[in-house]
């Protein structure tokens, strides 16, 4: 009787799990909107943008091409703890990704990624003391990026932190000073996912 019901059992689970396990098309793209909180002394938040198209090579294995946009005011550092004020243009990112699924269920599949690539960052100045004004120009730095988040259906909400290098400041004679800005960013995002449903 012990060895009918546990039978019983394991199939009932092996039942549920083939249900649960959907054939899902290789191919989707991604649009997200989120917020953008950058770090550093003096950082404000802002808004992103991005874009990302897929492509499965196995069912729990998805490949793609992230394209980003973000309006920050990223935060400075200094050793003299000095007042300053900085200001930023949008930046944009082309990295390379990955995305571990942790199950083939349509309605919910939780996830964790990782990319790297090359960030380009916007021209900036900062303003000490009201006075000296230092300045640098665009640049592109390579950085990657660490995620996790949920699908479901044609909803994804992620969090993921971009792990950029920071940038030195040069004053009016091009020497360096004492001033970096970080260009880390965490972002906090939710979009939708077209294609990639059931076959």
């Amino acid at each position: 009787m012990k060895k009918i019901c546990l039978l019983l059992c394991i199939a009932t689970v092996v039942s549920l799990s083939a249900i649960s396990q959907e054939d899902l098309k290789p191919f989707k793209f991604d649009l997200s909107l989120g917020y953008a909180i950058p770090g550093g002394k003096g950082a404000k938040g802002g808004v992103l943008f991005a874009a990302e198209p897929k492509y499965a090579v196995i069912p729990s294995l998805a490949v793609g091409l992230r394209m980003e946009v973000a309006v920050v005011a990223r935060g400075t550092s200094n050793q003299e703890d000095n007042n300053s004020e900085f200001e930023v243009k949008a930046s944009g990112s082309y990295l390379l990704t990955a995305d571990y699924y942790f199950t083939d269920n349509y309605s919910f599949r939780p996830f964790v990624g990782g990319g790297g690539g090359i960030y380009t960052l916007a021209a900036a100045t900062v303003s000490e003391y009201d006075e000296e004004v230092n300045s640098s120009s665009a640049k592109s730095k390579f950085g990657g990026l660490a995620r996790a988040g949920f699908e479901s259906r044609h909803f994804r909400f992620g969090v993921e932190y971009n792990f950029v290098p920071s940038t030195k400041f040069e004053d009016q004679y091009g020497s360096e000073n004492n001033i970096t800005t970080k260009n880390g960013y965490l972002g906090i995002k939710v979009g939708i996912c077209i294609g990639g449903g059931p076959r």
